[in-house]
């Protein structure tokens, strides 16, 4: 019979008390209290703060590291561009990590806390178990997230990042998922062959959706072909470079480097062509309706 050694195991059975009891005086899931248990993942920082509330002591008598009381750096997933920042919190492949709450995130959710000063503040328990984290460019997915919850009981972060990009993530075991949108009619095997030269690791790739991509114009364009806007000298909202947007319009243009100024996602080209300031950018048409 194997011993428990876990102090989360030995303290809740000493108090006899079923995980499923100790999940709901913590605020976070059976399977997140079985896997803590089993030190299959390592719990976030309200998590722990939680727990060691529940038992009475310290978290570094629960968890034997300090690092978890949340007054040393974080596990930040990328840097925050400020000294104080507010965070979402999310597990990856057992791994607690901080999210710096993106203002184009496409779809915007409360914080879970603030960093400030070397503090972590406002720390909600059981989210960071509980969040699916993706890294994609397609504008309909924040639209997913409420009944995507609805349906499972986890909430949906959304960061808006080109293919390339959003494999990169996933390569560093940033996000659960990455979206892409690479294979055309003309090569449908693209987004395979560029998750097997890009992820080192074990991934399966799942095809969601077929989407059209085309050229976003002003209502008062009367161009009737691709091929007579590319020969044209406009100014262009373009996507950023390693995305398939930018591959296309590259492709459009051949030689010739665009005028313009890059955007972050479809949503940005369309609104930059509706605004006025760009005449034309490649998008998908989710985004240009």
């Amino acid at each position: 019979m194997k011993i428990a050694t876990n102090q989360v195991q030995l303290r809740r059975q000493a108090r006899k008390w079923s995980q499923a009891e100790l999940a709901q005086r913590a605020g976070i899931s059976r399977a997140a209290v079985s896997a803590i248990e089993g030190e299959r993942l390592s719990p976030s920082v309200a998590t722990a703060l939680a727990l060691a509330a529940i038992f009475e002591c310290s978290v570094e008598e629960l968890f034997g590291r300090p690092a978890a009381t949340g007054t040393t750096m974080p596990d930040w997933a990328w840097q925050p561009r400020s000294p104080v920042a507010r965070y979402w919190e999310a597990s990856v492949q057992g791994r607690c990590r901080l999210y710096p709450v993106e203002a184009m995130a496409l779809n915007p959710l409360p914080h879970d806390g603030i960093w400030q000063d070397g503090v972590l503040r406002e720390s909600r328990p059981g989210v960071a178990e509980n969040t699916l984290v993706m890294a994609s460019c397609d504008p309909a997915a924040g639209l997913l997230a409420a009944e995507y919850a609805r349906s499972s009981g986890f909430r949906l972060l959304v960061f808006p990042r080109g293919g390339r990009a959003a494999l990169d993530l996933l390569r560093q075991r940033l996000v659960h998922v990455a979206g892409l949108h690479y294979s055309t009619e003309a090569q449908p095997g693209r987004n395979a062959e560029l998750v097997r030269a890009q992820i080192d690791h074990g991934a399966r790739l799942l095809r969601l959706a077929t989407w059209d991509a085309g050229i976003a114009l002003a209502p008062d364009d009367q161009s009737r072909s691709v091929e007579s806007v590319a020969r044209r000298s406009l100014p262009w909202a373009a996507r950023e470079s390693g995305s398939a947007a930018r591959e296309c319009l590259d492709l459009l243009l051949g030689r010739r480097r665009f005028a313009g100024r890059e955007v972050n996602g479809h949503a940005a080209v369309a609104e930059a062509v509706r605004s006025g300031w760009a005449a034309a950018g490649v998008c998908v048409r989710f985004s240009a309706e």
